[in-house]
């Protein structure tokens, strides 16, 4: 039989076939080894194994063992995240093992997103994660301390120097002018409720920043839109410590003990001064008595004041058994503080369990957190009173009258009711304790379908429980007890509940005959928000004053989804939808939808910046989305008509009887979201294998349907002024971020940090219709000088808050001219038509700065911020008024800025008061000596030793003349001062 040309080549194909399948088959042959970790010699679980080009591969077990057959001539490629991949060429080799070390990017590789997580070169929002290795050092009683001046476009500003005290947190300016601007915080996937906790100043001091293991960030829509209605002023989200699979027992303990001195207080009249200068003025000014003057000389802010002290311990136990692994630990902290009977003392517990079934196809995490937290507060009101009170009086008297304290009385002998308090029995008298328990728990479930591997299913449940109890006793004997009905004993109690439950799903899939990979993730979360609470108080007589109680809850109940496809691992799209139900807003406006979208360009993926070896990774990104905002700052039912029962004291009279009244409030049926659309544009790059990498972002925000308080008529509702949707606000930002590895060898390491934001805001809308005679809504409230009062304004065309006062006229000699300011609209006269629009408080640039140095068994590290622009009010020395020194048969002291202006009475509007905030500050120094290479030879075992001292809030370089330039709200009137810190720490790890 003859063959023919085609027969013949499919002859010899298959010829070739069966032989190069046969060499093959010679050439398999089965490879094992361990894969372990560089630093601890672990076995690590889970790394990849793969065959360079195919996808042929297994995974380590949970001793990091792995058994493959392969090619004599392949190439196997070990990867896990967060290590260097490592490519090795099996040949000749039976017995592969490998070593992974620990990637040197300033970040982690993978990033915490909402309802997941995803590899950080992967992200196309912009997103910024902060591990344990980089949080601040020192003396952190609360989390958010961890990383101030860290995050750029993230503003953290301590509301005073007391234990515990809160923090006021911006990102990207906040959103929102009447409703909260406060970010969402997110404790391993429980949303919070942020609203306060009574008995307690900051609501996250209840979490120990030694359990904390990441804060990431969230800060454009793209990122946060996942989170709905409650994500306009950005996402933070706190990750706790875990096990890990396959750990032996470690063991950490932690102690920290810190001594802090006040660094300067105000500059007041000394005795001697104010003496001089009530004489003085007595032989001009009848209404000024010499003869109230006393004999003493009283520094009344040293007898305030007090140099503070605190411990702190942790004790830390991570292992696992077999495949479950886990984290225990326990903490103690007692710090008091620098303003006398100020006190916290905080216990706190954490477990955190993480097992895997199945081949990982079931993972289980398990977390519980437990805090309990004793506070006494001291009366800030004393502060004020230091700088007030005479200082030629002595703290006691002899007479025994009002506990003992001198007290300012009337020529008949009684209290003078309108006398500054007594400081320091302000502190001594008056008892404010608390105690408040907290538990946090959470379970998931993750399991990847056996059937359909690409497919897991998610469940989350949470819960958040707090029960506080607090009483405020005055001792009987007060001055200001005896004199008026004032209560003499206050009890409180507050029971709060947040409920969650999560069930999602997430598709995960590689295409490589489309060179892509998608992942889809879509859900449903219930969440449920409960509290109760109650305030019982009583006169001296024992008269009810107060009697109390109060319920309320709102229910959220939202769908989610998220979609991201990635093509040739260069170009990225996500999707992101949202759609909330809040039981805060009438059934017609109780649903809202928050929809983003993002693109990613992994420019350094393409050929064209390959072959440039200095450029490691080039990232562009846009973004685009609509977030929402529902913390309205007006309860739980804003568009329901409400009532409430009238005061005990302000009840009505009807013959002999008195009635309690039941008086309704002002409401708005048709309140609805605020909704913020933000437009994001960012840059990330690595250079010389990423030792220096940063990011790059513009952004544009526009609030809609801002709340805002204005007039209504006379009768059309049960108030004057009602709180509704009407107003646009406008925040335009850049933001720079850069973090290089200077040096890198042996014995030496270099790492230095920068960040620069720059944000303003402009209030666009206030009203519905165009009135040329509305300035704004008045606000900033200022304290000393009547009631009422306000220093600031938001109005149209001008920043929030933005001070709102008359341009003082100064002297040839640079001394303000009482009483006379600038006629800026020429009318010939000074009205409130001639104040001003000057700086808001809010710096206009913001800089972080830190450097970490070691060298062999030393490090030496420091942490500072830069602020720039701004405006800070002074209302401390606006009191300083000669008019006031004598009035009602009492003395006043003065702010020795009084030599300076000379003012006879009340100039509270001047922008005489107004001064810059800019300042350069130095939060923390740190020097530390690690123990191990002298412990381990002499122990036998690892043990690691870390000893280390340092300054918290070392200096602070600024023009203000009062104690700090940073105060919340640009208003300082008496703020705790924070103390200069001294602490010493040890680490032990074995």
């Amino acid at each position: 039989m003859e063959l023919n040309i085609s027969m013949l080549r499919k002859l010899l194909l298959m010829l070739v076939t069966v032989f190069s399948f046969t060499v093959l088959q010679a050439q398999e042959k089965a490879v094992s080894g361990t894969v372990t970790d560089a630093n601890d010699g672990m076995g690590i679980p889970g790394v990849s194994v793969v065959v360079k080009g195919t996808t042929i591969g297994t995974t380590t077990d949970i001793d990091g063992n792995y058994t493959l057959k392969v090619d004599a001539n392949s190439t196997l490629v070990f990867s896990f995240v967060g290590y260097k991949t490592q490519e090795i060429l099996v040949g000749d080799q039976t017995q592969i093992n490998v070593i992974l070390s620990v990637e040197t990017e300033n970040l982690s590789e993978v990033v915490v997103i909402g309802y997941g997580q995803v590899r950080k070169d992967d992200a196309t929002g912009a997103v910024f994660s902060v591990n344990s290795d980089d949080f601040n050092q020192g003396s952190t009683s609360s989390p958010q301390d961890l990383i101030v001046g860290k995050v750029a476009g993230v503003q953290i500003v301590s509301d005073g120097g007391a234990p515990g005290s809160a923090s006021t947190i911006r990102i990207r300016g906040g959103s929102s002018m009447s409703a909260s601007n406060d970010p969402l915080i997110v404790i391993d996937g429980i949303p919070l409720d942020n609203r306060a906790i009574d008995g307690m100043s900051n609501v996250l001091s209840s979490l120990n920043p030694n359990d904390i293991e990441t804060f990431t960030v969230l800060k454009d829509a793209s990122a946060t839109a996942i989170y709905g209605s409650r994500a306009s002023n950005g996402v933070i989200l706190i990750t706790t410590k875990k096990g890990k699979a396959g750990q032996d027992i470690q063991v950490t303990y932690d102690a920290k003990f810190s001594f802090g001195k006040i660094k300067e207080t105000i500059d007041v009249l000394s005795a001697d001064e104010f003496r001089a200068l009530v004489n003085e003025r007595a032989k001009t000014n009848s209404s000024v008595n010499p003869n109230l003057l006393g004999n003493a000389s009283t520094d009344w802010q040293d007898e305030i004041y007090r140099d503070a002290s605190g411990h702190e311990h942790n004790v830390g136990i991570t292992g696992a058994i077999k495949n479950i692994p886990y984290r225990a630990s326990i903490g103690y902290t007692d710090q008091k503080g620098i303003l006398q009977t100020s006190e916290m003392q905080r216990t706190t517990g954490t477990l955190n369990v993480n097992p895997s079934f199945f081949d990982d196809h079931l993972k289980l995490n398990m977390g519980l957190k437990y805090m309990m937290i004793e506070n006494q507060f001291a009366d800030k009101g004393a502060i004020g009173s230091a700088l007030r009170y005479d200082p030629t009086q002595s703290v006691f008297n002899k007479t025994g009258i009002y506990g003992g304290y001198t007290t300012w009385l009337m020529s008949d002998g009684s209290r003078n009711v309108n006398g500054t308090r007594n400081p320091v029995a302000q502190l001594q008298q008056k008892a404010d304790k608390s105690e408040v328990s907290r538990v946090i728990a959470d379970f998931q479930a993750d399991y990847k379908l056996h059937f359909f591997p690409d497919l897991k299913a998610s469940v989350k449940l949470g819960y958040d429980y707090s029960d506080s109890d607090g009483d405020i006793i005055t001792d009987l004997d007060a001055s200001w007890v005896r004199a008026s009905s004032t209560g003499v004993k206050r009890d409180y109690t507050q029971e709060k509940k947040n409920e969650l439950l999560d069930f999602f799903l997430t598709y995960d899939k590689d295409l490589p005959s489309l060179d892509s990979k998608i992942s889809v993730m879509g859900g449903y979360e219930w969440q449920h928000f409960w509290s109760k609470s109650s305030a019982f108080e009583v006169d001296r007589n024992n008269a009810t004053i107060e009697d109390s109680r109060n319920e309320t809850e709102n229910y959220l109940v939202s769908f989610f989804g998220r979609a991201n496809y990635t093509f040739k691992n260069k170009y990225i799209l996500t999707a992101t939808l949202r759609r909330d139900g809040s039981s805060r807003f009438h059934k017609d406006n109780r649903w809202g939808t928050f929809p983003s979208a993002a693109f990613a360009w992994r420019m350094s993926e393409e050929e064209f910046m390959k072959s440039i070896d200095a450029i490691s990774s080039v990232k562009v990104r846009l973004g685009y989305g609509v977030t929402g905002q529902q913390e309205l700052n007006s309860g739980d039912y804003p568009y329901l008509g409400t009532y409430r029962l009238s005061d005990t004291r302000t009840r009505y009279q009807f013959g002999g009887n008195y009635y309690t009244l039941i008086r309704p409030d002002g409401y708005d049926e048709g309140l609805q979201w605020e909704k913020t659309t933000t437009y994001n544009a960012g840059i990330d790059f690595g250079f010389f294998n990423n030792r220096l990498n940063g990011t790059i972002d513009v952004y544009k925000r526009k609030t809609e349907d801002l709340l805002n308080t204005i007039p209504v008529p006379a009768g059309t509702n049960f108030t004057d002024r009602l709180l509704t949707n009407v107003g646009d606000l406008e925040n335009n930002g850049f933001e720079f971020s850069i973090n290089a590895i200077a040096i890198d060898k042996e014995d030496l390491f270099w790492e230095v940090g920068f960040n620069l934001s720059y944000n303003k805001n402009e209030v666009t809308r206030l009203t519905n219709y165009d009135d040329p005679d509305y300035r704004g809504v008045e606000v900033g409230g200022i304290s000393g000088v009547g009631v009422g009062n306000t220093i600031q304004i938001h109005s149209v065309g001008h920043a929030l808050n933005t001070f709102y006062v008359y341009e003082q006229v100064y002297d040839a000699n640079g001394k303000p001219i009482e009483g006379l300011y600038v006629d800026r609209n020429n009318d010939g006269q000074i009205t409130t038509a001639d104040r001003y629009y000057a700086d808001d408080p809010a710096q206009d640039v913001n800089m972080g700065f830190s450097s970490y140095l070691k060298y062999k068994d030393f490090d030496f590290g420091f942490n500072g911020r830069i602020g720039l622009g701004g405006q800070i009010y002074n209302n401390v020395i606006v009191g300083g008024r000669y008019q006031e020194m004598t009035v009602n048969e009492y003395l006043t002291n003065m702010p020795s800025e009084i030599n300076k202006s000379q003012f006879e009475t009340a100039q509270q509007y001047s922008d005489y008061f107004l001064e810059d905030a800019s300042f350069l500050r130095i939060d923390n120094i740190t020097l530390g000596y690690n123990f191990t290479k002298l412990l381990k030879p002499l122990l036998g075992f690892d043990f690691n030793a870390r000893a280390y001292a340092s300054v918290q809030n070392a200096f602070v370089i600024t023009d203000y003349s009062g104690l700090d330039p940073e105060v919340n709200g640009g208003i300082d009137n008496d703020v705790y001062p924070r103390p200069r810190t001294f602490l010493f720490g040890l680490n032990v790890k074995f």
